[in-house]
């Protein structure tokens, strides 16, 4: 069989290509009924990070690489962004592949991971976090070969829109929007003790907020604050995505995080029941967000509030030396 060729594109060309990305990932939405890509890719082809790059079999499979911007690990292309306690984790590189149906026979996918691997190790090494959305075992085999191992599952959960529950907030908690300009230290301090260790949302610095709230989809009455008598005690950001080949519009539970003084008040669950209710308000009927396998606290509240499984996405991870 002949090797698939390999084009390598680096930052300063990933608007030429962004056309051609989203015609590959349209393909393979059209047959998976999901994306390949991750929002982590489509933020890194606007605005890259100085050691990005793309890898483009033809315009049938792209493969994008992207290091960290954070202070700890960062963002990915799907994540469990409710709050718990993890051990740290260092720093590494977000991975995300794209492959059209008719190059999935051929070696396609594993001659662009393995071309991301020479990359990472031609610039200092580090952990790859390969996000497959809707993985199945034959993943597992075909990315086993090229060193990538199965490291922990993401579920995406979807409920129908309204919920019937009300926000019982807490004694002396007061919410309201996000303040842009006011509000972005405080978060910062409390997101990255909330999520300290956590591999996708822990350790963001104020360049990666920047980011997140220059996107299009950013409203600043979709992220509520929670405040009590010491301070911001808890967060939930919404988000909402666009009906797109046959999905529905979803409200996404984006983030959402209480400080560990409030745990066991009854915030997060209030928190997570009001940005629903604004998303609804906003004519969205289906309610989405992602949670971690492993983190059954999360799982049982969101069960609790009419939350199922709709999707199974897998981390697939390797720590690549320099050369």
């Amino acid at each position: 069989m002949t090797e698939p060729s390999v084009a390598e594109v680096i930052p300063r060309r990933f608007s030429e290509v962004e056309p051609r990305v989203a015609r590959i990932d349209d393909d393979a939405r059209a047959v998976d009924g999901h994306p390949a890509l991750g929002d982590a890719v489509w933020l890194d082809l606007e605005h890259p990070t100085t050691d990005s790059a793309g890898f483009l079999v033809d315009d049938r499979a792209y493969a994008h690489l992207s290091a960290s911007d954070n202070t700890a690990p960062s963002d990915n292309a799907a994540s469990d962004n409710t709050a718990r306690n993890d051990t740290a984790t260092p720093r590494h590189w977000t991975l995300g592949v794209a492959v059209a149906p008719e190059a999935r026979s051929d070696g396609t996918r594993r001659a662009l991971v393995a071309a991301a691997v020479r990359h990472v190790a031609a610039h200092g090494g580090g952990r790859i976090v390969l996000w497959v959305l809707g993985a199945r075992a034959e993943d597992d085999a075909e990315l086993a070969a090229e060193g990538l191992r199965p490291a922990r599952d993401l579920y995406e959960m979807r409920v129908g829109l309204p919920i019937t529950w009300q926000p019982k907030w807490p004694a002396g908690v007061r919410v309201r929007p996000f303040e842009v300009g006011r509000d972005e230290a405080p978060w910062l301090e409390l997101n990255n003790r909330a999520f300290a260790g956590h591999p996708e949302q822990g350790g963001w610095t104020a360049s990666t907020l920047a980011r997140r709230t220059a996107e299009p989809w950013f409203e600043p009455a979709l992220f509520l604050v929670a405040f009590d008598a010491d301070g911001l005690v808890g967060f939930n950001w919404m988000k909402i995505h666009a009906a797109h080949d046959g999905d529905p519009a979803l409200g996404e539970i984006y983030v959402i995080g209480v400080d560990p003084r409030a745990q066991g008040t009854g915030l997060g669950r209030a928190l997570a029941i009001a940005g629903l209710q604004a998303v609804h308000e906003r004519g969205i009927d289906t309610g989405m967000l992602f949670c971690a396998a492993d983190n059954e606290a999360a799982f049982e509240l969101y069960r609790s509030l009419g939350f199922d499984v709709h999707r199974v996405d897998r981390a697939y991870e390797c720590e690549v030396p320099p050369v």
